[in-house]
């Protein structure tokens, strides 16, 4: 199994267009960084190729990648367009999603404890989307909706349908080789002259419902801690209370 890391956003909602703030992959908590984190994770896991997307800032992953003494496991995918939508760094790892292998696709900027990680790997054979039942309504988290276990929905705003399950996505698939070949292509048609300014669930999306990238499903991690770091008062929560519930 691969994985890949997407870290080149410029971080808007959390920074406020300030060109001069590093990476959110950089923030750290209790001493270390996400970037730090999500690789050390990776590697204890046995992951030996750690693909990552850069472009604001790249050379602060860079040196973080080199601080911690990673670089010989990861490969780097730059994106001069990171200011676009997310679905163009996701075209530009094609390489690594066309690899034949199962792929581990990470957001860069959630704080997470790693048994999220060790569930969604388990099943073989099958793409995996963590969940987590117990989140906040409105039109921020990304919703997963199952029925019968079967994907229905992926998205911030869901079409009206019918479902018995619904949890907030973590932002973390892996995927099946023949999944991440199909994202591959479908990025493409993003960012190769469609809605570059689409977010890569938006391609993700249209493999789920309509079956391209074979069987997918979703893995419950409700009480697991976990956050995504989109704005000030995320920094705050991580600190006072995602990361000393990884720690317990």
């Amino acid at each position: 199994m691969k994985a890949l890391i997407l870290a080149a956003g410029v971080g808007n909602r959390l920074f406020g267009g300030d060109g001069q703030a590093s990476p959110k992959s950089l923030l750290r908590f209790a001493g270390k960084s996400l970037m730090a984190r999500h690789v050390e994770n990776l590697s204890s896991m046995g992951v030996q190729e750690i693909g990552i997307v850069v472009g604001y800032h790249e050379e602060e992953i860079r040196a973080e990648i080199d601080a911690v003494k990673m670089a010989d496991i990861v490969k780097y995918y730059r994106n001069p367009r990171y200011r676009e939508g997310s679905v163009v760094s996701m075209w530009t790892a094609r390489e690594l999603l066309c690899s034949g292998e199962d792929v581990l696709s990470m957001d860069a900027d959630v704080l997470y404890d790693t048994e999220i990680l060790e569930r969604m790997v388990e099943p073989e054979g099958v793409t995996t989307f963590p969940y987590d039942r117990d989140f906040e309504a409105g039109d921020e988290p990304v919703k997963f909706m199952t029925m019968a276990g079967k994907p229905v929905e992926f998205r911030k705003i869901p079409d009206d349908v019918s479902y018995d399950t619904i949890g907030e996505w973590v932002g973390f698939i892996k995927m099946t080789g023949e999944f991440a070949a199909e994202l591959a292509d479908r990025s493409a048609d993003y960012a190769d002259g469609g809605d570059v300014s689409a977010p890569y669930e938006d391609a993700v999306r249209d493999l789920l419902l309509n079956s391209d990238g074979g069987p997918a499903t979703g893995v419950d991690i409700t009480g697991l801690p976990w956050i995504e770091i989109d704005f000030p008062e995320d920094i705050v929560r991580a600190e006072d209370e995602i990361l000393p519930a990884i720690k317990r």
